[in-house]
């Protein structure tokens, strides 16, 4: 790598920190970086320092910073028309809904802004047709979701949480959820009721610290679902979009579902804009003021989800993703480092559970940062490297020899953690 961050922030570094901490709510706590500029997979703070960016915002920027396709796209919409509202048509988005389901096989898109709106979309459609279509009792619909899950923010998705941070101090809670251990088929079956209309899961789960499930589970899923009269929904705010080494990370069992959340790199790094996707007879349940959004399908959004898809397929990110994922999972195992319990991942989706009696999560991601190298820790036990998909290996060796030294730098035995 090619610049350290110094061991306590200096001018102009500190000043741009202390607004934030003092005009802001305390909501995150960012490492010690003060950025200013990105390109492609390198970050640049306000000292010209520059990082490897192996976070990529959550995979909101799978295509690396201000890639030069969708800033134009970008700039050209904008420049034409930006935002109006669904109460009239436009030439961009009929196009971008086309081009989603043809993508991914479903039959109809239903635009939003945020990951979480998509979520939220969601359990709407599944409830109202489990009312409408399956004939579930008024006020009686459950949806089954996974321990562990994340699915966004709002005090609806935080409400079927586990993590008890996330529902402390926000109730009381939306009724209507079942929680199932991850992965585990035998307890999804035994929750199913008549009252089910859907169950809710993320192929992999991010937050929880990049959890991959037992092979098959994803499928018999799909099975059990088909058999009960239940839908399948896949919430691939994170793993869709090439992360995992295939388009869709349910396409690795060849599974496909009843419903299906988009976001985050869906956006292209540049914008807010997910989707909720559905067969027809999900989505027919929606009727003009069932719901809607301000922004979401906007033609500039439009636009640039559009270029996103067609970059992903012209760049071929997920095949590349699945190459690169295969020899990055590898060199992390061939370390042996004892301060590593597993390497978990597909794709360029990794998560490296640490020994926390070694170092936490936290404090390995400030040592990569004095190395060049930007990561976040996931509940303080699991650094994730999830580079945008346009890294190349000769920067991926780069990452994990900083790992290497950023190990060593919080080596306990040498007093430093």
């Amino acid at each position: 790598m090619t610049a350290r961050l110094p061991p306590a922030a200096a001018a102009p570094e500190a000043a741009f920190m202390a607004m934030e901490q003092a005009h802001g709510a305390h909501n995150y706590a960012p490492l010690p970086v003060v950025l200013s500029r990105g390109e492609g997979v390198y970050l640049w703070d306000v000292a010209g320092r520059r990082y490897l960016d192996m976070m990529s915002a959550y995979s909101a920027v799978s295509f690396g910073h201000s890639h030069p396709r969708l800033v134009q796209a970008l700039t050209e919409q904008a420049g034409r028309l930006a935002v109006c509202s669904r109460a009239f048509h436009t030439d961009q988005l009929g196009g971008f809904l086309r081009r989603l389901c043809e993508l991914t096989g479903m039959d109809r898109a239903l635009p939003m802004n945020t990951g979480a709106e998509a979520v939220e979309t969601a359990v709407k459609a599944a409830r109202k047709w489990g009312y409408r279509v399956k004939g579930i009792a008024p006020e009686r619909a459950q949806i089954i979701v996974a321990a562990g899950n994340f699915a966004g923010r709002t005090t609806t998705l935080v409400g079927f949480s586990s993590e008890a941070q996330y529902r402390d101090g926000f109730g009381p809670f939306t009724p209507g959820f079942i929680t199932v251990p991850f992965g585990d088929a035998d307890a999804l079956a035994a929750a199913i009721t008549p009252d089910t209309c859907a169950f809710l899961v993320e192929p992999i789960q991010g937050e929880a610290g990049i959890v991959v499930p037992p092979a098959g589970y994803l499928k018999r899923a799909r099975e059990l679902c088909t058999q009960r009269g239940v839908l399948l929904i896949c919430d691939e705010v994170q793993t869709g979009l090439g992360r995992t080494g295939a388009l869709l990370a349910c396409d690795h069992e060849g599974v496909r579902p009843d419903g299906l959340t988009l976001g985050k790199a869906l956006g292209g790094g540049l914008l807010p804009v997910s989707a909720f996707l559905a067969s027809h007879e999900v989505m027919n349940v929606f009727e003009p003021g069932d719901h809607g959004s301000t922004f979401g399908g906007n033609p500039l959004a439009a636009a640039v989800g559009s270029m996103a898809l067609q970059v992903l397929l012209d760049e071929q990110l997920a095949e590349r993703a699945a190459e690169l994922g295969r020899w990055l999972m590898q060199a992390l195992r061939d370390l042996r480092h004892p301060a590593i319990r597993a390497v978990r991942g597909r794709g360029l989706l990794v998560g490296i559970d640490m020994d926390p009696s070694w170092a936490s999560a936290r404090a390995v991601c400030e040592a990569l940062a004095q190395e060049g190298v930007l990561s976040k820790d996931t509940h303080g036990t699991v650094v994730r490297f999830a580079p945008p998909l346009v890294i190349h290996r000769a920067q991926l060796e780069g990452a994990v020899a900083a790992l290497v030294r950023a190990l060593h730098a919080v080596d306990p035995r040498h007093g430093s953690c």
